[in-house]
Formats: C-alpha cells, sequence, structure tokens
C-alpha cells in the first residue's frame, strides 16, 4: 500500500481529544475574547472539524491580526527550506487559546513596579530589579562523628553448577 498524502495525514493522535476530554465543548470556549494583538496557541481539535488548522500550524504560537464573529486571523512563523515565513492563517476559535508564554514577564514587570514604587516612597534610588543566578553554597565543613564511612566493593562471583 502506497504512502497516503492526504491533507490529514499523520494525524491520529494530532487531532485526537484526550482522555477523559470528549463531549461537548465547554462554553467558556466561545466567551473568550481576542483583541488584535494578543499572543496566541493553535491547536486544533478534532471535535471540530470547520476552521481547522493544517497539521503544520498545530502547536504554534502567533499573534492576532483579525477578530470576527467565529474565527480569529493569527500570524504564524513557518519554517519552510531554513526560511522562517510570517503565514496568515484563520482559525475558529475552538482550535485556539490565550498563550501563557508572556505571563512570567509580565508578572516580573508587575513586581518590578511595586518595587520601584516603594523604593520612591522610602527614598531608595534604584530598586532590586534585576534577575541575579543561583549563588553556590556556602563552604562547609563535613564531619563523621556519628556518620561512619561504609566501605563499598563488589560482590564476588560465585560459580554454582
Amino acid at each position: 500500500m502506497g504512502n497516503p498524502t492526504g491533507y490529514r495525514r499523520g494525524t491520529r493522535d494530532m487531532f485526537s481529544r484526550g482522555y477523559k476530554k470528549g463531549g461537548v465543548e465547554h462554553l467558556s470556549t466561545y466567551l473568550k475574547t481576542y483583541k488584535i494583538g494578543d499572543i496566541v496557541d493553535v491547536k486544533g481539535c478534532g471535535a471540530f472539524q470547520k476552521g481547522m488548522p493544517h497539521k503544520a500550524y498545530h502547536g504554534k504560537t502567533g499573534r492576532v491580526f483579525n477578530v470576527s464573529k467565529r474565527a480569529v486571523g493569527v500570524v504564524v512563523n513557518k519554517k519552510h527550506r531554513g526560511k522562517i515565513l510570517p503565514k496568515r492563517i484563520c482559525v475558529r476559535i475552538e482550535h485556539v487559546k490565550h498563550s501563557q508564554c508572556r505571563k512570567d514577564f509580565l508578572d516580573r514587570v508587575h513586581a518590578n513596579e511595586v518595587k520601584k514604587t516603594e523604593a520612591k516612597a522610602t527614598g531608595i534610588k534604584g530598586g532590586p530589579c534585576k534577575r541575579f543566578p543561583k549563588a553556590p553554597k556556602d563552604a562547609h565543613l563535613v564531619t563523621t562523628e556519628g556518620n561512619e564511612p561504609q566501605f563499598l566493593a563488589p560482590i564476588p562471583f560465585e560459580f554454582m553448577a
């Protein structure tokens, strides 16, 4: 049998619903608001064939450039022959969700703003906003009191006939 070349070839697991994730789609999926400029993740949902993204865009993150009644337009980067091309795709909202990729960054920005306002209130110039790598452990002394060293050796082989 030849290699099939259909539009959904090789998507048996990709578009399948997860364990205990079948059934009717939650209304919260349709009540989410998408604005132009939002960062979204494209993830094809196998329960809805309309407005489904091509398998090449499954799992990609992009930016919303257009919002319509039931769908959003997303700019996604696609690698093709060594080039990265920005592709514009229209996807229904069942196959899109808000991305969490900037959540840590935005939380850090908010925390830094709070630190800056506290520093201004106390009169200290330049609050601690920088991130620093974790320092190595401090030097300490290892003692053998109550913890005798154990001698480790391989068990000799015994041939049993």
